[in-house]
């Protein structure tokens, strides 16, 4: 620690040549993964670990789950089969996507699944691929824990969810209606099943008694076996259950103020409302909603059942190289206006950072192939082992649930580190899967991320205590441009008394986040001190990873066992 404390002063004065020069390659690896226009985009999120019926596991007979599948829903209790509040809670986040995202039109889900469609000529976020889908999961899971209490009032969140997410193009309105086609299909086929096997279950037989009496069943047999054994019209069922829900933007007259002598003043909005339909992809109801058809395309015809295989061909999947180092990185949405509406200190605030720190502790306890994170500010590297075969490395797979965990953490911590502060809105965070073929290049990123954070803090401290002395953003802006390391470290000593080196470490080095080799010492978030910490503990330290004595220090972050 001593010998990386000496070179803290040098390592300052070079940032500013090395993150124009030695490591910006680095940004080269990052590909484009653009929807290419006339294609309608759809994202489709699911679930991760929510509720499947092929994770079961048997042993005696008797049902057991795995701490890792099939555990949402059950620890939290759901009811079997359907659970009405989390179906209401699912749509729920779902309006609230519909709202926060302009460009989506329409939304269709059921169980735990969703899936929405932008319009025909969004640009959002450039149509990168990665971006769009990893922002949908990770705001749809803010929102379903922000919204928990609403629907469970009486019941706690024990975990966060996470949701993986996926990018389906469709060329064509047709295909585009076949997807639905498929999707709701999905929905009766999956409904109509687990309503009988769970019926069967609670008659008192076992899980191999039930499956093996429902195996090959036809529709129509398993509607008999309902009525007959059960008393049930499967068509009498909440059309939510059976239909699913959809969601859409129609534009609905609101009142938005009242005038002098207490008048309403109404105006249009879009609005997003929520209906269940026998058939969602159904010419009757498609072309009568204008918003639909003007937005995304007329259907010229009604479409019997769909093929699956013809609509997963339009997958857009991104399949990572094998045998390279997989970066997925997380930046924060819009974060400059969040940490103005949640006050954070500037130009650093340590809880605000502590909570980034705690939510990727919590990523990589859940995904044991991430070996290694680095994050400062709004931002997070996630490193996956070199040898990772996670979600059979596909790309979506892999970052839309880090990107989701994470941001659901990040809800669900609020509390613990601001107990005095109200979160007013769910945060979302966008992602990306970056594939570096060598280790000394891998070294490299990790190394232009540190120097951008030695750089922006130091512009930063220098900006807001520039500030707080009474001048204003655009004034402290000229006054520091073009300045060089070392003018604005004089600047913070001569006019603020401020010793640029004497600030805390995860201001200045950031926060890396890794596993234990064997038992150490740690005080403080910080290997060196007085808390035990066990062997494959998940520890933060504030480090420099620029010089490679860290790397030579703890060379099992990376390795391949």
């Amino acid at each position: 620690r001593s010998k990386n404390k000496r070179k803290q002063t040098v390592l300052v004065k070079k940032c500013t040549s090395m993150a124009n020069s030695k490591y910006e390659y680095v940004k080269s690896f990052e590909l484009e993964d653009e929807v290419m226009f006339p294609n309608l985009i759809v994202v489709r999120i699911d679930g991760r670990d929510f509720s499947r019926l092929y994770l079961y596991l048997f042993v005696e007979d008797s049902l057991l789950t795995s701490l890792k599948h099939y555990r949402f829903s059950q620890v939290h209790e759901f009811e079997k089969p359907n659970d009405e509040a989390a179906l209401n809670l699912m749509d729920s986040c779902s309006a609230a996507v519909l709202e926060e995202y302009p460009d989506i039109i329409f939304a269709y889900g059921f169980s735990d699944e969703y899936s929405f469609v932008f319009k025909k000529t969004s640009r959002f976020y450039q149509r990168r691929s990665s971006k769009i889908l990893s922002l949908v999961a990770s705001f749809f899971a803010a929102a379903y824990v922000t919204k928990w209490k609403e629907f469970f009032p009486q019941r706690k969140l024990e975990y966060a969810p996470s949701f993986t997410s996926k990018v389906v193009t469709c060329a064509t309105p047709e295909v585009l209606q076949v997807y639905l086609a498929w999707r709701q299909q999905n929905c009766h086929a999956k409904n109509q099943y687990e309503t009988c096997f769970w019926m069967l279950v609670k008659s008192g037989k076992t899980i191999s008694e039930t499956q093996e009496v429902l195996k090959d069943t036809q529709k129509q047999q398993k509607n008999e076996l309902l009525f007959q054994k059960f008393g049930i019209n499967y068509k009498t069922l909440p059309e939510l259950f059976r239909q699913g829900s959809c969601l859409f933007k129609t534009k609905v007259e609101e009142t938005v103020k009242h005038d002098e002598n207490g008048n309403p003043v109404k105006r249009l909005r879009r609005k997003a409302v929520l209906v269940h339909s026998e058939n969602i992809a159904a010419r009757s109801f498609w072309n009568e909603h204008p918003s639909l058809y003007n937005d995304l395309g007329y259907f010229t015809k009604d479409i019997g059942r769909s093929e699956p295989d013809f609509v997963r061909s339009f997958q857009f999947e991104n399949k990572l190289l094998p045998l390279t180092w997989v970066v997925v990185r997380i930046d924060g949405c819009h974060f400059h206006r969040f940490s103005d509406v949640h006050e954070f200190e500037k130009p650093n605030d340590e809880k605000a950072l502590k909570l980034m720190n705690s939510c990727a502790v919590a990523v990589l306890e859940e995904f044991e192939d991430i070996q290694f994170a680095y994050g400062v500010s709004d931002e997070y590297s996630f490193v996956l082992k070199k040898e990772s075969e996670l979600y059979k490395r596909q790309s979506s797979k892999i970052v839309s649930p880090i990107a989701s965990l994470f941001t659901s953490t990040y809800v669900t911590k609020w509390g613990e580190f601001f107990p005095q502060k109200v979160l007013k809105y769910p945060p979302s965070f966008d992602g990306r899967a970056v594939c570096y073929p060598t280790y000394k290049i891998l070294l490299d990123y990790l190394a232009w991320r540190q120097v951008d954070c030695h750089i922006n803090n130091q512009y930063n401290t220098c900006f807001w205590m520039l500030v707080k002395s009474g001048k204003t953003k655009t004034q402290s802006q000229d006054y520091l441009k073009g300045t060089q390391a070392r003018e604005k470290n004089e600047l913070l000593s001569n006019q603020f008394g401020i010793e640029y080196n004497s600030l805390p470490l995860i201001f200045r080095m950031g926060s890396s986040v890794f596993r234990l080799k064997e038992s150490a010492a740690v005080e403080n978030g910080v290997v060196s001190g007085k808390k035990l910490r066990l062997e494959g503990e998940v520890v933060v330290d504030h480090c420099n990873i620029i010089e490679r004595c860290f790397w030579e220090e703890h060379p099992h972050i990376l390795s391949y066992s």
